[in-house]
């Protein structure tokens, strides 16, 4: 088991800036603005879930903020992660309109969302967002590891967390250790794979085993990895199941049977093809 792993119950990551970050998230990638969304994030909500990942490039942040408001939930409860759409080139701007369309002061966490016209372009103008107080902490996603490297030489505030994708399939073990070393935090979005692992043969068998839904036993497998993970669902049902992955461990049998899913070679990079 990784030793930065939050699997207690607890559910939360100290970040290197001091910060804290709940390990278990939803996400709100494909989910269009409105009342699909809305109802997704006031169901997380009253499900206990206490991080809500959104980006500018999703189109749904004012969902977002007005299932903040409708849940009752205090806004210092909930950890609100949002990204810079790096075809702009104003971080510091585009977060204030981020602001208001999630009608909220700050945001907990700002990431690039991808390394578009290469890895340190945008990060000055993310060190300004978090000294004007926009933003608790900064970060990446889909970076590699040279990428962050490269990040963290050039600039005065290292990036806290780098979100890229990861499951068993996608197995970056590589990009784990870096960041493990450059003590960034990891957060893994598509953890079910958008849907599709649900189905391994592996999987299901593991679940079997343990009592639990595919979904829970790939949930779990990445708190065991030492990750954050960020699940999308606008299932009022398998948001609540997701939750569930606290009170119960895979064994290192299980574990190495999904670590075995890999396909990636345990790659340091973040994708295998970039869509910039």
């Amino acid at each position: 088991m990784n030793p930065n792993a939050d699997t207690s119950g607890s559910g939360a990551r100290p970040l290197a800036d001091g910060n804290r970050l709940p390990v278990l998230g939803l996400g709100v990638w494909q989910v269009p603005d409105g009342r699909a969304c809305v109802d997704a994030v006031r169901w997380a909500l009253g499900a206990g879930y206490r991080h809500i990942d959104t980006a500018q490039a999703y189109g749904n942040e004012a969902s977002v903020g007005r299932a903040l408001r409708d849940s009752g939930v205090p806004r210092g409860e909930v950890f609100v992660t949002t990204k810079f759409q790096p075809r702009g080139n104003d971080p510091v701007g585009q977060l204030e309109n981020s602001l208001r369309r999630l009608g909220v002061e700050e945001v907990d966490l700002y990431l690039v969302h991808w390394p578009e016209g290469g890895a340190t372009r945008a990060w000055a103008g993310m060190e300004r967002a978090l000294e004007l107080g926009l933003t608790r902490s900064i970060g990446v996603s889909n970076y590699s590891a040279a990428e962050l490297e490269a990040v963290i030489a050039a600039g005065t505030v290292p990036p806290a967390v780098n979100q890229v994708l990861f499951n068993p399939r996608n197995n970056r073990r590589a990009l784990l250790d870096a960041c493990a070393r450059f003590d960034v935090a990891v957060e893994a979005y598509s953890p079910l794979g958008t849907g599709r692992y649900v189905d391994d043969p592996t999987v299901a068998g593991i679940a079997r085993r343990t009592g639990r839904t595919p979904a829970q036993v790939l949930l779990r497998w990445g708190l065991q990895q030492g990750l954050v993970v960020v699940a999308k669902s606008t299932h009022r049902e398998r948001i609540h199941e997701n939750a569930g992955i606290f009170d119960f461990a895979l064994s290192d049998q299980d574990m190495a049977e999904l670590d075995a899913l890999d396909r990636t070679g345990g790659t340091d990079r973040a994708l295998e093809s970039t869509w910039w």
